[in-house]
């Protein structure tokens, strides 16, 4: 029993000394939660150091001020390069370790993703940008779960910039597929009363912007959600001492989840922009 009570106590006191180093970012748990989702002209990379970003302005009209997720998404091209241009091998007649973990994931998008919504031909030809699209989005949301990054992918302006690609992006495919009256004729079903397609043309017009919409919506919000839940949860033990203890595991299993959640969240907003390229591409009433 003795035993076990020390080595209680000093699993509490390590605990408490990490969320204490954890939060001391900020002067409050609130603060220090909302500054590792929101933009800011911060950084706070470890306890005690900060990073002042420099104003830069852009003309008169316009000035960048808030560089924290810009870094981020810069740290997170740098990496991509590290892992597929340095730590990639591809001279080996077959892959290997951590080469052949990537195949995994290269082959998945392909096949399951590009190929599957966009056809042989065309998934082949796009299936670089949907990699591209998989990693970068998966590598801000793991780096959204390190202490050390912020969460680039909980900001909406970041989704809003991925989903304006996709949204312009179906634009051009369908009018270079279709031109521009196929274009527009990809927004009337065949076989509909004339009459009834008054209402129906807007509306499949504005679903055409439903749908990128959807795609920075569903990114944002479940990013944001998890990373507040976790430090919202962690910051009980800051807040009531050993009354608090129980909500670390709790925390671990979200944090675990998130995880999860951050394969998940860049499969799904890979997919879905794959079906919506896909489908003005092919698109048939």
């Amino acid at each position: 029993m003795i035993k076990q009570s020390f080595s209680f106590k000093v699993f509490w006191l390590v605990l408490v000394f990490c969320s204490t180093l954890l939060f001391s970012a900020g002067e409050t748990v609130q603060e220090y939660v909302i500054n590792h989702v929101i933009d800011s002209d911060e950084w706070h990379p470890l306890p005690f150091i900060s990073i002042e970003f420099p104003k830069i302005a852009f003309g008169e009209f316009y000035s960048f001020e808030k560089g924290l997720h810009f870094t981020m998404l810069f740290l997170a091209l740098i990496f991509l390069v590290i892992v597929f241009v340095l730590l990639y091998n591809k001279k080996r007649p077959y892959p290997k370790g951590f080469t052949n973990l990537l195949e995994v994931f290269v082959l998945f998008v392909r096949n399951e993703i590009s190929i599957s919504n966009l056809g042989e031909k065309d998934g082949r030809k796009y299936t670089p940008f949907f990699l591209t699209l998989f990693f970068f989005i998966l590598m801000l949301n793991i780096m959204g779960l390190i202490p050390l990054f912020s969460t680039a992918s909980a900001n909406i302006n970041v989704t809003a910039g991925l989903a304006t690609i996709i949204f312009f992006m179906m634009i051009t495919v369908g009018f270079l597929r279709k031109g521009p009256i196929g274009f527009f004729k990809t927004f009337i079903p065949s076989g509909v009363p004339k009459p009834v397609l008054v209402i129906l043309f807007p509306i499949e017009l504005v679903g055409l912007i439903i749908k990128p919409f959807a795609l920075l919506i569903r990114l944002f919000a479940n990013m944001l959600a998890g990373h507040l839940i976790i430090f919202s949860i962690l910051g009980v033990i800051i807040t009531f001492g050993y009354a608090g203890l129980p909500s670390f595991f709790l925390a671990l299993f979200i944090y675990i989840l998130e995880i999860l959640v951050a394969f998940i969240q860049a499969y799904i907003f890979t997919l879905l922009s794959a079906m919506f390229v896909g489908e003005m591409m092919h698109h048939q009433h």
